[in-house]
């Protein structure tokens, strides 16, 4: 583990030291070492701009060809601040292009014309990769990010892991059948693949988060969204239609199609502090009701 006061706990990852030890065998180390360097600039790309926006970050995990910065931030910031931290990391390949094309212009160049095209290789396929729509990397964030806009966060942040685990099959097959087999590519797709099998796996406990977040009012909330159920509805499902970074106001509708409004921290205060975990939102209303109209007399 590294890490300093102007940098985060760096750990590496147990299938990042099966790729050091092949590349020693291989007498590859010097490849290693540049992607390295490149994953490591990328993920402080994400750091810095996550510590602009004070965000708690317990570590950096670097592995081969990317890295996962974990925070306690997931899913309880607005979007335009994780698309910010998202991208901060592939635009620090840009300002790698910039170097090279410095180095490229000096009279005497800092670093051989071999390392050049190298470093200029790796930081393209590096980019390029972090840049597919798979969950953890760069284009899953994004491709989330884009999918919680428009659908609510349980839905998006489902579909984001299916269609995840789907792309790293599918890119895993691309490369299987129009390319040789290459060990490295072979094991970066399954570890992905893996990783969302293991996400889609914690993906009730990820909505139970994001909910937590809400209720103890961590989320910025920017826009307003009216819900209307029935009020047979069960909690979780009123739960389920709530998006990132709006805040709702619930519409229960009655038999006799009468309407009564609730608040969203009203149902989150009965999940979370009354365990009214099993609850029609119906039962809900009518018991909060009783209690204001409690509340009410007791001061008259």
């Amino acid at each position: 583990m590294i890490g300093s006061k102007l940098l985060p706990p760096i750990h590496i990852h147990p299938i990042l030291i099966i790729f050091i030890i092949i590349s020693f065998v291989t007498g590859t180390f010097m490849q290693l070492f540049v992607i390295l360097i490149i994953v490591l600039i990328h993920e402080l790309g994400h750091y810095s701009m996550a510590k602009f926006f004070k965000w708690r970050i317990k570590r950096v995990m670097l592995w081969i060809f990317g890295g996962v910065m974990e925070t306690d931030e997931h899913g309880s910031r607005p979007v335009h601040e994780e698309l910010l931290v998202t991208i901060a990391g592939p635009l620090q390949h840009v300002f790698i292009y910039f170097l090279l094309y410095l180095n490229s212009f000096n009279s005497v160049q800092l670093v051989s014309i071999p390392i050049v095209d190298m470093v200029l290789y790796y930081n393209t396929l590096i980019l390029i990769f972090n840049l597919l729509p798979i969950w953890p990397l760069d284009g899953g964030k994004i491709l989330f990010l884009i999918l919680s806009k428009f659908t609510p966060f349980q839905k998006a942040y489902n579909m984001n892991i299916i269609i995840s685990m789907i792309g790293s099959l599918f890119f895993l097959l691309i490369q299987i059948l129009m390319y040789s087999f290459n060990l490295s590519a072979f094991l970066i797709l399954m570890f992905l693949f893996m990783e969302n099998r293991s996400e889609w796996k914690k993906r009730y406990y990820v909505f139970i988060r994001f909910l937590l977040n809400r209720y103890q009012g961590h989320s910025g909330l920017n826009n307003v969204r009216n819900i209307s159920v029935p009020y047979y509805t069960p909690l979780m499902k009123v739960f389920s239609q709530f998006y990132k970074d709006e805040k709702h106001f619930i519409y229960v509708t009655y038999p006799n199609k009468r309407r009564q409004l609730l608040d969203e921290n009203d149902c989150l205060h009965s999940y979370f502090y009354e365990k009214k975990v099993n609850v029609e939102i119906g039962d809900l209303k009518n018991d909060y009701l009783e209690e204001k109209f409690s509340t009410l007399d007791k001061k008259l």
